[in-house]
């Protein structure tokens, strides 16, 4: 799986919503509203106690039995502290302060906080059992605490109401928490389901190309079992013979060196191997026949060859060249059916060689569209790279679909 990506601003963010947090712990948003949370329940403790005592109640408050006026007070202080808990033990604080719904005048905005967190936080049944507690504790709390300018009746619809709303807002709230984690959690999965997917087409482009080197090694080893072989059972051969078939055993062991050096790094992918190699792959040489047959299949193509020696061209660069150019045509066909794909081949010992296909930008769309994976492009790129190469690929200046690879090759 990939790493959840970091907001630019997590402290804008509630604690749930930051990603890959090593702990809990509040962020600076949640710092702000806990302490605005706090400031605001212990600000109603003030003013409800004011007003219960006070021989004009101005918010219809009744302080109920003498004995309840101080002690409702210090209840009020403290649940208004105990507020601070209420992301860690939610349920807990909830089941603590239940009691006070019954007769608690300076509490009650700390109780509606302490829902509210149990209704956002927690699963939806205890939040709801929580709402139901405290609507069936409103006729205690209605005998026990009156409200002077109102009936009973009209005391219950209001406080329902009130309740109603904070009710609904934590409800909205906690949808969408939900709906973001799972749209990041969607994202995350996609993510990584792509990647896993970029990963399988490079190991199977890596697989394939140690295929083909083990062709091309055992090709070469068998050249130098040969000739020394005929050096063996010909020690009276001329010297010019000797020398020749010393030349060739040196420029295979030479060349069968180089492509070591690359299959070494293809196999550190650490694919499985087959039992059976694949047939020899094809070269530089075999790009026309790879033409011709795009052409009887009806695709129009023009071809520049400007390679400097052809014949010199190092197999695993020929092969890299073929599998370019057979992708890009492949790409046409699916793409820009009907349109000219021009393949240009360039370059020579020293100047590296240049695999360009152009054919213009396909107008609206085909019914006849080919369906692929997407990872054709991935596994060239893969194979130019492993090549010490270079891939480009896109819309060009012209306005029409280009790929151009350059493959090094060195001088002779």
């Amino acid at each position: 799986m990939s790493s959840a990506v970091v907001p630019d601003h997590p402290w804008l963010l509630p604690g749930s919503l930051v990603p890959a947090r090593a702990s809990r712990r509040r962020t600076p948003r949640d710092w702000f509203v806990d302490g605005l949370l706090f400031v605001a329940s212990l600000l109603w403790v003030l003013i409800a106690h004011a007003d219960v005592t006070s021989a004009t109640p101005e918010f219809g408050l009744n302080a109920g039995p003498a004995w309840l006026e101080e002690a409702d007070l210090l209840i009020g202080l403290l649940v208004s502290g105990a507020l601070w808990l209420r992301r860690r033990w939610p349920v807990g604080l909830a089941v603590a302060t239940a009691p006070l719904m019954f007769f608690s005048v300076t509490a009650g905005v700390a109780l509606l906080i302490i829902m509210f967190t149990v209704l956002v936080h927690r699963p939806l049944p205890v939040g709801l059992a929580l709402v139901a507690w405290q609507l069936l504790s409103l006729p205690v709390y209605l005998a026990i605490r009156p409200d002077p300018t109102m009936p009973v009746w009209a005391s219950a619809v209001w406080t329902t109401l009130f309740i109603c709303v904070v009710v609904a807002w934590a409800l909205f709230v906690r949808a969408r928490r939900q709906l973001v984690l799972s749209l990041r959690d969607r994202a995350e999965r996609a993510e990584a389901e792509e990647q896993l997917r970029l990963d399988q087409a490079r190991q199977l482009e890596r697989g394939r190309i140690a295929r083909e080197m083990h062709d091309v090694l055992a090709h070469r080893i068998s050249l130098l079992s040969l000739h020394a072989g005929a050096l063996e059972f010909r020690p009276d051969a001329p010297p010019e013979e000797v020398a020749r078939a010393a030349g060739v055993i040196r420029a295979s062991a030479h060349a069968a060196l180089q492509d070591l050096r690359e299959v070494i790094g293809v196999l550190r992918a650490e694919v499985g191997s087959e039992a059976t190699p694949e047939r020899p792959q094809p070269t530089l040489a075999d790009v026309p026949a790879l033409v011709a047959e795009s052409r009887d299949a009806g695709v129009r193509v023009a071809v520049v060859d400007e390679v400097a020696e052809p014949q010199a061209v190092p197999a695993a660069i020929g092969r890299s060249a073929y599998r370019i150019v057979q992708e890009g045509l492949t790409n046409a066909r699916k793409h820009a059916p009907g349109a000219v794909v021009t393949v240009r081949i360039a370059g020579g010992p020293g100047d590296g060689l240049t695999v360009e296909i152009h054919n213009p930008w396909p107008v609206g769309s085909s019914p006849t569209a080919i369906p692929g994976t997407g990872t054709g492009l991935v596994g060239i790129a893969e194979r130019v790279t492993l090549a010490g190469g270079r891939l480009e690929h896109g819309r060009d200046a012209d306005g029409g679909f280009r790929l151009t690879a350059w493959l090094p090759w060195a001088a002779r």
